[in-house]
């Protein structure tokens, strides 16, 4: 079934009112200013960057995973820069222990008691360089920091700032000396996004823009970290009708029925697809969701959640492969303009 209605009918059969407009139309806004000053660094990466957006307004946790040399560190980097948020760097390593990220208490001489020292964790946007390379003691450090946005020092629990979102990259070829992600912290992840290489155009654009300097050390914030906080409050005015939001409930679920996977996506996963999809809808300035956004948003949210069956890797066929045809089998609602 195909979503036949018009937008003006679907605007009318959604109910969406004059809250849910405003609320679209700052949305919309701030994402283009912020899209606009990245692609000053980052050339040819308008979908990742709407991405990242989505996950950023949904304080959700995004996983990059591409080759060595894609510019996931300059993207990151960049989008740090232009909300005006703090930004750490860790690199992960098989000899990175807990401390490392999440900070220490030491015995000052000077005040004479024991005082913390903040980890790498404390920070607004944090990329998490190479996860995959840590030890699972290190990788479970970031647990606690991902899903409660707390972090545990010597039983003290301690507050991160807010927005707080974790950037991690992987390389998915180069798997000597690495520590395959749990599904409890894949699942922790928001969207699993790719960059992929830049067309020919594209990639000579960069040769240029970088040839003398990088444009990212001239880069300005273009908002601030509590005004991104604040739009991302205002997502809850952006109408979900029943029958989508049903659809990305049927979606996740037909994933769990399906023989092709030995772990389907969790209720976690719906809530995610339903939140993707509303923040996908208002950086379009639409405040109404549309089945297609929930198409749009499942692969990113979902793909990184689900485990093939040993037979079918067998036959050499891919996650992304098969939740095509699950979410093809899973009739589309069509709006009825009232």
């Amino acid at each position: 079934m195909v979503d036949t209605a018009t937008d003006e009918q679907t605007a009318s059969a959604t109910g969406a009112g004059s809250d849910g407009a405003a609320a679209a139309s700052a949305i919309a806004a701030a994402a283009q200013t912020v899209r606009e000053n990245v692609q000053r660094v980052v050339v040819g990466a308008d979908d990742a960057v709407n991405l990242l957006l989505v996950a950023l307004l949904n304080r959700g946790h995004v996983l990059l995973e591409d080759v060595p040399g894609t510019g996931k560190t300059t993207t990151a980097r960049a989008l740090a820069k232009s909300i005006g948020a703090s930004f750490h760097r860790i690199q992960f390593t098989p000899d990175l222990m807990p401390s490392d990220v999440v900070g220490i208490n030491f015995y000052s001489q000077k005040s004479g008691e024991f005082e913390y020292r903040p980890g790498p964790i404390v920070a607004n946007i944090v990329l998490a360089d190479e996860i995959n390379r840590a030890t699972p003691r290190t990788q479970s450090a970031l647990l606690e920091a991902m899903e409660e946005r707390t972090i545990s020092v010597d039983g003290a629990t301690k507050e991160l700032p807010d927005p707080f979102v974790v950037l991690a990259t992987q390389n998915p070829v180069e798997l000597e000396g690495t520590f395959p992600l749990p599904e409890a912290q894949l699942d922790r992840f928001f969207v699993r996004m790719k960059l992929g290489y830049p067309t020919e155009s594209d990639e000579l654009a960069i040769v240029h823009r970088f040839e003398d300097a990088s444009p990212l050390d001239d880069l300005e914030a273009v908002i601030d970290a509590p005004e991104l906080s604040a739009l991302g409050a205002q997502l809850s005015a952006i109408h979900v009708d029943e029958g989508v939001a049903r659809y990305a409930v049927q979606i996740c679920r037909a994933t769990r029925r399906h023989e092709a996977f030995d772990l389907g996506a969790s209720p976690r996963a719906s809530l995610a697809l339903f939140r993707a999809a509303r923040g996908w809808a208002a950086i379009q300035d639409r405040d109404y969701v549309r089945p297609d956004d929930v198409k749009e948003m499942a692969h990113a949210v979902l793909a990184h959640r689900l485990v093939l069956n040993s037979n079918t890797r067998l036959r050499g066929r891919a996650t992304d492969e098969v939740l095509d045809e699950v979410v093809a089998e899973v009739a589309v609602p069509i709006a009825d303009a009232r």
